[in-house]
């Protein structure tokens, strides 16, 4: 539906404390910690990039997240200034990989129009997405993984855009792209290639298209959940199986990544969270960036002990610059810390200017 007359809506202490009298010192709280995206296909050499990395150390940072660039180059400066490397990675969104374009054409989701998103790209060129069920996009994505984790000079691997494409977007995108989303339409709608349907037909005996409402079916909204889950589990075990973390950029909570891209993220095996709490793409305001954490943080602890073996698990708020002038996000900071997150990361790390840094100083003092 196009745009018309829409109305906008909205444990060594152990023993301690086996001797009598003794008392087991409280637990060292974690410490809060500062991450940023980082853009890294930028024409800097060793000493520039190691003075953008000494500001951010200067300032509290302890990591970046870096996406594309030299990785021994950006890492020995990042690693120079005291900063842990994380190679930031596009998963399922495949624009940028031309020998997945060229060699398998295949591979790319499908809508519930039958058109696949390698020639009918949905919402912006970009947006080519391979298939989360399909044993040699797996395959692929977890040798691409591995290969990242085994590098000595990467400190952990950071998966982005693993998820299906937004068959809905943020509320505030609407008006961009002159659309009103109230309902799920088909030309967003995926994936309905050849491998999903087979698949689902086996587990359920239904074809998904012959399904009279495909959106409001739960066993077919809980196979996608289910087919990103699957891959991003072989992902965990490639990065681990080389001894490294691996964290993921998600949506903003667990409900509206469930809703808008098809990303049961909570129940993923990961080892930190960065979920995009953006709050102007969501017409909200500061304090909603609190009431996400607050959801994040008791789904990742529901989970926690089914999942990833019991310990809490790390979510760091993202935070989203353009939209955060310097006092804003120092309130931001302090809503997220006050919420219960462990930490923060910022789009991106050019948007980081002197006084935005003060801000941070100032908000995790």
């Amino acid at each position: 539906m196009r745009r018309r007359d829409f109305v906008r809506s909205a444990g060594s202490a152990a023993l301690l404390g086996a001797l009598p009298g003794c008392r087991s010192p409280a637990p060292a709280e974690a410490p809060f910690t500062l991450w940023t995206w980082v853009h890294g296909n930028r024409d800097r050499d060793t000493d520039a990039w190691r003075e953008q990395f000494a500001r951010l150390r200067e300032a509290g940072f302890h990591a970046v997240l870096v996406g594309g660039g030299d990785i021994d180059l950006v890492s020995g400066a990042a690693r120079a200034e005291g900063l842990e490397y994380h190679r930031w990675f596009w998963t399922m969104n495949r624009n940028g990989d031309a020998w997945v374009r060229e060699n398998h054409p295949e591979w790319f989701t499908v809508s519930r129009n039958l058109e696949s998103s390698l020639d009918h790209p949905p919402y912006v060129g970009y947006y080519k997405w391979v298939c989360p069920s399909r044993g040699p996009v797996r395959e692929y994505l977890r040798g691409r993984i591995a290969d990242l984790a085994a590098h000595p000079a990467v400190d952990g691997v950071h998966l982005d855009y693993v998820r299906h494409c937004d068959v809905i977007l943020p509320r505030a995108l609407w008006d961009t792209y002159d659309l009103v989303q109230d309902v799920e339409h088909p030309e967003f709608d995926f994936c309905y290639c050849d491998v999903c349907r087979v698949q689902f037909a086996a587990l359920d005996g239904r074809d998904p298209l012959e399904i009279p409402d495909p959106p409001a079916d739960e066993a077919w909204r809980r196979f996608r959940w289910d087919s990103v889950t699957g891959a991003v589990r072989e992902l965990a075990e490639a990065a681990h199986e080389h001894g490294k973390p691996i964290t993921a950029a998600v949506f903003p909570t667990p409900s509206i990544a469930r809703t808008l891209v098809r990303q049961d993220w909570d129940r993923w095996p990961l080892d930190r969270f960065f979920p995009m709490l953006y709050q102007s793409f969501y017409l909200e305001d500061i304090p909603w960036i609190g009431d996400g954490v607050r959801e994040g943080v008791a789904a990742l602890a529901a989970t926690d002990g089914d999942v990833r073996g019991g310990t809490a698990t790390p979510l760091n708020a993202g935070l989203y610059l353009p939209a955060l002038d310097p006092p804003a996000l120092a309130e931001a900071v302090a809503t997220a810390r006050e919420a219960g997150a462990s930490g923060v990361s910022t789009f991106e790390m050019d948007g980081l200017t002197d006084d935005h840094l003060a801000a941070i100083r100032d908000a995790t003092v």
